[in-house]
């Protein structure tokens, strides 16, 4: 039987854009302000020319070293600003910052999964719901499920990022999120042994990264057992799990693999099940591919 790969990229923006993409570097719209940043996964030659891009661009970002780096400005622009994501339904505030690690605080294309989980939350009959987001970076998940009316904990290893999440819950008017600054498998085995339960979680892990007493994590050793213990504290009546993880060479197929095989251990046997690319489509026309993902939903 051929095994279907699905495509998923967000439908609600209108005050992000990707303009081009190309050369390892994206052009990119936050709001009023336009962005050079690099990409390693675009290795194919930009639609627009290096003058046309040069001349959209307030800021691009030049690599020091192989994780840091600095923002030459081309034209006048704040080095922090808000950016509106308007969904029919809610809304979500990002506070916007030219960081020193490329990245200014948003990941655009997780849009998507904001909306499913509004939706997924919006569907369950359980009143209280609660919702888990691990890896959970400066929020827009956390974000959605709080305005769908769910408890939700938001888990990160870096303080001062779990501070950039709270002033996202303040810029939308949001409220009572559950902050936790904790290593992301520690903070899983603990909430196991306590018999916690959760209606929906979402799982984004980087490739490889530390937890705040040095604790290591490294996708591929490290992703199989963290599921298998998210797995354990899902609602086993009502409940949907997303995950997400953006590292070169992941395929789809490898968290087909496990979750197909993780699901059958605990017995789990999900409604609806995709798994497939998240992406964004430039507007030359170009689609620009930004991790691999999972989705199980049983409402």
């Amino acid at each position: 039987m051929s095994k279907k790969i699905e495509l998923f990229t967000p439908v609600n923006w209108t005050n992000y854009s990707l303009i081009d993409c190309g050369n390892f570097e994206k052009l990119e719209r936050f709001g009023d302000y336009i962005t050079i940043r690099p990409e390693p996964q675009a290795i194919w030659d930009k639609k627009l020319s290096d003058k046309e891009w040069k001349e959209k661009a307030h800021v691009n970002f030049v690599g020091i070293s192989s994780n840091s780096g600095k923002w030459d400005k081309f034209k006048k622009m704040p080095d922090n600003w808000e950016l509106i994501y308007q969904h029919p339904k809610y809304q979500l505030i990002f506070d916007l910052a030219l960081t020193g690690f490329k990245h200014v605080g948003v990941f655009p294309e997780q849009a998507t999964n904001w909306d499913y989980i509004y939706e997924s939350i919006s569907m369950l009959k359980n009143p209280n719901p609660r919702f888990l987001n691990l890896f959970a970076y400066t929020g827009g998940a956390s974000l959605a499920a709080n305005a769908a009316g769910a408890e939700t904990y938001h888990v990160d290893s870096i303080k001062q990022v779990v501070s950039w999440a709270k002033r996202n819950m303040d810029a939308s008017n949001l409220h009572d999120i559950r902050w936790v600054v904790e290593d992301a498998m520690k903070f899983v085995k603990r909430e196991l042994k306590r018999g916690k339960i959760y209606q929906g979680i979402i799982l984004d892990p980087p490739a490889f990264g530390h937890g705040p007493n040095g604790e290591s994590w490294k996708l591929e050793k490290n992703i199989n057992e963290m599921l298998k213990d998210v797995l354990q504290l899902l609602d086993k009546e009502e409940y949907f799990l997303i995950l997400n993880t953006y590292s070169l060479g992941f395929s789809s197929l490898i968290i087909d693999n496990m979750l197909q095989s993780d699901l059958k251990i605990f017995n789990l046997k999900p409604k609806e099940y995709s798994i497939g690319e998240i992406y964004l489509q430039s507007e030359q026309k170009v689609d620009l591919p930004l991790g691999v993902m999972a989705r199980l939903r049983n409402i």
